[in-house]
């Protein structure tokens, strides 16, 4: 997986994470969470605020 793989992302932490609530996660706790995705192979560096958005929305949607 890499960082632009969005609703594969939100689908894998929604998954594993049902514990955790996506509308009040901080970015810097969801980068952490994305990439310990045993499937995830991607640079940490490539990683901005917009797709951490992105991931987090799909994921809200994701357990709506």
């Amino acid at each position: 997986m890499k960082w632009t793989d969005i609703h594969r992302i939100a689908e894998e932490l929604a998954d594993r994470h049902e514990d955790i609530d996506p509308v009040n996660i901080r970015f810097t706790q969801l980068r952490e969470l994305i990439l310990a995705l045993p499937e995830f192979d991607d640079k940490p560096e490539h990683c901005g605020e917009r797709i951490l958005e992105a991931i987090q929305q799909a994921w809200i949607d994701e357990t709506a």
